[in-house]
C-alpha cells in the first residue's frame, strides 16, 4: 500500500497536494554514460557488481589500474555501492556516517526503489575514505549540512537503476529475448510466460554486462518504497543492545589510552610526576604528547579504560598557562556587548534613513552562550600501526580529511592508511572537525605507544568530562537590533549587529564560505523569508576557545532573534502573529507559507480553547533548504516555563521516509528545547570550562519532553535536508508562548524569567 499524505492534511490544504504532485512529478531523467564493462570480482557467498578505485585506502596495484580503464566517476559505479549475494541479500554501502539520523536506511531505500529490490533482504554498511564515497555535490567525504539524502538522492536512484538494467540484460541474454520484454519486481526478473530469475541467480552474470548509456528513472507516482513510512534497518540492533559503535571496537591485544588535557586551551606542561600512575596495575606506559591548539598533554596507556583513568587521576601535573589567553565568560560578554554597539562588516546595507522617525521602536540585545555537543557516545578512535601501514576505526563525519590528517601524523603514505567508518552514537557536528583533533590525538598516542615498545592497537577514549571541558563549542553570540515600524507593522528599518567567533576561519572551508571577512554561517537565517529593509553587519573576534558548527549552525541563534522580534512587532501592533508573518512573506515563499499553514491547521491554533495560564507560540524558519514551522502550547508554573505540546509543519520537498523525518523533527525539537533550560550553557573562568558532565551541563529529561506531532507538506520535488532544520524554530516558538503568558520578552538563552 502506498503512503498517501493527503490523508494527513486538512481539506483546505489538499488542493496544494494536487498542485504540487500534478505539476512537479517528473523527477525521472536520462543520464548518458560511456559504455564500459565492469570487471568481475567474486566475493565469498556473493558477487559485487564490479570493481571500484580506492585512492585514499591501502589498495593493490591491480585495483588501481583496473579503475583507470573505466571513465565512470567512482561515485557512479554500482560496484562500489551494491553487492547481491546468491540468496538475494542486497547490501548497500552508504557514503555517509550514520550517527542516529537514519541514512543507513534512507539511502538504501532510495537505491532499492529503482533497483526493485526485495526490501526484506536489504542491508547496509558504511563506506570509508574511498573516493567513491565523497559527497557527489561537494566532492569531499562529508556527513553534515543535512546533505546526505539531499545530495545523494539522484545518485542513489541512478545506482539502483543501473544495477537493475544490468540484471535485466543478464536475464535477457540467458533467455534469448529482448530486454524490453522483461520486468522486475521485488528482487526478481520476470520474463515471457512467467519465467523468473532472482537477482541472486543473476548477479554473477550481470557483472559481465555493459554499463547502460541511458537510464530512465521511475515516475514518483510509481514509487513503492519512497514515501512510505519505513522502520529503520538498525532498529533491532539498537533496541536489543547489539549495535556496535566505534567505542565498542575490540581488537586482539588492544590497549586503551586516556589523555590529561591542559585545563586552559593551548596550555603547556611545566612538570609532571608520573610515578604513581606507572605503579597502577595494568598501566603500560605514560607518555607526553602534543595536543590540539599547540598544547601539551599526558597519555596514560593501559590494558583497559579503568586502569588508564586511574593512572591519569594519579598524575601530578603542574601546568604552564602563562603564554595563553585565559577567557572569562563574563568579561567576554561585556566585550561582545561593546562591539555590538558598532557597525561591523556589512552583509546587507539597506537604507536606514526612515528608521529613527518610525512611531514604534525596539532596541533589543540578545545573548547566546557557548554550547557543548555532548553526544551520547564520547569521542574515540582506535589506531593499529603495522610497519608502513595503519588502520583506524572511528565514527567520523569526514573520513577523507581525517585519513589525511592521520597520514600526516603517523608519517605513513595516505594510500597506506585505511579508514573504517563506525556507527557513531551522536555527534551534532563534533565528529566533523577541520583540525581532526581527536583523530590526530589518537594517532599521536598510537605513535608514542609504538615508540615506547607497545605494538598493540591503541584505542584513545575520551570521557564525558573530557568532551565537555575539551571543546569544541557552538560559539557565544551577542545580537543587537534597532527596529522602527508603524502601526500596521510595516518596518521602516532594521539595523542589526552580530558578534561571534568565526567557525570557518583557518579551516579548509574558509576560502569558500568566508567572503569579505564575513563567515556565512554566522548570519544564515537572517532576514529571509521576510521582505524587510535591513542593515546587517558582523564582528568576528578571535578568542582562545575552540568553536565548531553545532546542529543547525547559525540558525541556532538567528532563528530565535528573527522570530521573537517579529512576534513582538505583531503583538505591539495588535496583529495575529501567524497572519503578520504571512503578510511579510509576500508571494515569493510558498514553502514557508505551506509549512506554517499546515502547523496552524493541525494544532487547532485560534480554534482550540487552551487551559488557563497556557498560551500559543509560533515560529517558522528555513535552514538547509527545508522549512519547519512550530505551533507550541506552553505555560509557566512557579517561575518555571513548561512546554506542553509541539505541532510541526514541515516542507522538505519529497519525503523519502516520513517515519525518519518524524524522528528527526522530534530529536531536533528536543535539542532545541535543551537551549532553553537553565544550566544549558558552557561558561569559562580563568580560561577553564566550568562544566564537566550532565550534572552541571543540563540536557532535557523525559519529564521535559512535550507531545510532538509532525505533519509534512506533500511534494514531488527532490528532497532537501532534515537532520538539522527541526531545531531552530523550537526555542523562539517557546519564547513567544512564554511572552504571551508573562508579558516578558526573552532575550537570552537559556531562558531567564524575571
Amino acid at each position: 500500500m502506498h503512503f498517501d499524505i493527503r490523508n494527513e492534511l486538512p481539506k483546505h490544504l489538499q488542493a496544494l497536494f494536487e498542485q504540487e504532485t500534478g505539476a512537479k512529478n517528473s523527477i525521472g531523467a536520462q543520464a548518458e554514460l560511456p559504455r564500459r564493462r565492469f570487471l568481475k570480482v567474486a566475493t565469498i557467498g556473493g558477487f559485487a557488481l564490479g570493481v571500484y578505485p580506492l585512492i585514499g585506502n591501502a589498495q593493490n596495484t591491480q585495483d588501481a589500474s583496473a579503475a583507470k580503464s573505466s571513465e565512470l566517476k567512482p561515485t557512479q559505479q554500482p560496484s562500489a555501492f551494491v553487492r547481491i549475494d546468491k540468496d538475494g541479500t542486497t547490501t548497500v554501502t552508504i557514503n555517509r556516517l550514520d550517527f542516529g539520523q537514519g541514512v543507513q536506511t534512507g539511502l538504501p531505500l532510495i537505491l532499492a526503489e529503482e533497483l526493485d529490490a526485495d526490501w526484506s533482504k536489504v542491508k547496509s554498511v558504511h563506506g570509508d575514505s574511498n573516493p567513491a564515497y565523497v559527497d557527489p555535490v561537494f566532492g569531499i567525504h562529508l556527513t553534515g549540512g543535512s546533505s546526505s539524502i539531499k545530495n545523494s538522492y539522484t545518485q542513489y536512484r541512478e545506482l539502483g537503476a543501473r544495477t537493475r538494467a544490468m540484471l535485466i540484460a543478464a536475464a535477457a541474454k540467458q533467455w534469448g529475448v529482448e530486454a524490453s520484454a522483461l520486468q522486475t519486481q521485488n528482487g526478481v526478473v520476470i520474463g515471457p510466460g512467467g519465467k523468473k530469475l532472482t537477482y541472486g541467480e543473476l548477479a554473477e552474470a550481470a557483472m559481465s554486462q555493459p554499463v547502460p548509456e541511458k537510464i530512465l528513472l521511475k515516475d514518483p507516482k510509481n514509487f513503492r518504497l519512497i514515501g512510505k513510512p519505513t522502520g529503520r534497518l538498525d532498529a533491532r540492533a539498537k533496541s536489543t543492545g547489539s549495535q556496535q559503535y566505534g567505542i565498542d571496537t575490540h581488537l586482539p591485544g588492544m590497549l586503551t589510552a586516556v589523555v590529561a588535557h591542559p585545563p586552559v586551551f593551548g596550555g603547556k606542561i611545566a612538570s609532571v610526576d608520573d610515578s604513581a600512575a606507572k605503579a597502577i596495575r595494568g598501566v603500560k606506559a605514560v607518555v607526553r604528547i602534543p595536543v590540539d591548539r599547540g598544547g601539551e598533554g599526558i597519555a596514560v596507556i593501559a590494558d583497559g579504560y579503568w586502569p588508564a583513568k586511574q593512572g591519569r587521576d594519579a598524575l601530578k601535573i603542574q601546568w604552564d598557562n602563562a603564554a595563553v589567553d585565559k577567557v572569562d565568560s563574563a568579561q567576554l560578554l561585556a566585550n561582545y556587548k561593546d562591539l555590538a554597539k558598532q557597525t561591523g562588516k556589512l552583509k546587507y546595507n539597506d537604507d536606514m534613513s526612515k528608521l529613527a522617525a518610525a512611531p514604534h521602536q525596539i532596541d533589543a540585545e540578545f545573548v547566546f552562550p557557548f554550547l557543548a555537543h555532548t553526544p551520547m557516545e564520547p569521542l574515540n578512535c582506535t589506531v593499529a600501526i603495522n610497519g608502513d601501514k595503519a588502520e583506524l576505526w572511528v565514527g567520523t563525519q569526514m573520513p577523507g580529511l581525517d585519513g589525511l590528517a592521520a597520514s600526516k601524523t603517523l608519517g605513513i603514505p595516505p594510500q597506506n592508511v585505511k579508514m573504517n567508518t563506525q556507527m557513531a552514537g551522536g555527534g551534532f557536528g563534533r565528529r566533523a572537525v577541520p583540525t581532526s583533533d581527536f583523530v590526530v590525538e589518537a594517532c599521536t598516542v598510537a605513535k608514542a605507544a609504538k615508540t615506547a615498545g607497545l605494538t598493540a592497537p591503541v584505542r584513545t577514549l575520551w570521557s564525558r568530562e573530557d568532551d565537555v571541558k575539551g571543546g569544541y563549542y557552538r560559539p557565544m553570540h551577542v545580537h543587537r537590533a534597532h527596529i522602527g515600524f508603524d502601526d500596521q507593522g510595516r518596518i521602516a528599518g532594521w539595523d542589526h549587529v552580530v558578534v561571534g567567533q568565526s567557525i570557518l576561519a583557518g579551516t579548509p572551508f574558509e576560502a569558500m564560505m568566508v567572503k569579505d571577512g564575513i563567515d556565512a554561517t554566522a548570519l544564515e537565517g537572517m532576514r529571509e523569508p521576510y521582505e524587510i529593509p535591513m542593515r546587517l553587519s558582523v564582528h568576528h573576534p578571535k578568542v582562545n576557545v575552540p568553536v565548531l558548527w553545532w546542529r543547525s549552525v547559525g540558525s541556532t541563534h538567528t532563528a530565535f532573534v528573527m522570530e521573537t522580534l517579529l512576534d513582538e512587532i505583531a503583538t505591539t501592533t495588535k496583529q495575529d502573529p501567524v497572519a503578520y508573518r504571512l503578510s511579510l512573506m509576500g508571494d515569493q515563499h510558498p514553502r514557508h507559507k505551506a509549512a506554517l499553514q499546515l502547523a496552524v491547521a493541525q494544532s487547532g491554533y485560534g480554534k482550540k480553547t487552551l487551559a488557563k495560564g497556557h498560551a500559543w507560540g509560533v515560529a517558522v524558519h528555513e535552514s538547509f533548504q527545508s522549512v519547519v514551522a512550530y505551533v507550541v502550547e506552553a505555560s509557566v508554573k512557579d517561575g518555571v516555563p513548561k512546554l506542553h505540546s509541539v505541532t510541526a509543519g514541515i516542507h522538505c520537498n519529497l519525503a523519502v521516509n516520513p517515519k525518519s523525518i518524524e524522528a528527526q523533527v522530534q530529536g531536533g525539537a528536543l535539542m532545541g528545547l535543551s537551549m532553553c533550560l537553565p544550566g544549558a550553557a558552557i561558561t569559562l573562568k580563568d580560561g577553564m570550562v566550568e562544566q564537566s558532565n550532565f550534572g552541571d551541563f543540563v540536557v532535557p529529561r523525559i519529564t521535559d519532553m512535550p507531545k510532538i506531532s509532525v505533519h509534512i507538506v506533500p511534494s514531488a520535488d527532490a528532497p532537501t535536508g532534515m537532520g538539522e532544520p527541526g531545531l531552530p524554530a523550537l526555542a523562539p516558538a517557546f519564547a513567544n508562548a512564554i511572552a504571551r503568558v508573562t508579558g516578558q520578552r526573552l532575550r537570552e538563552l537559556p531562558f531567564k524569567l524575571a
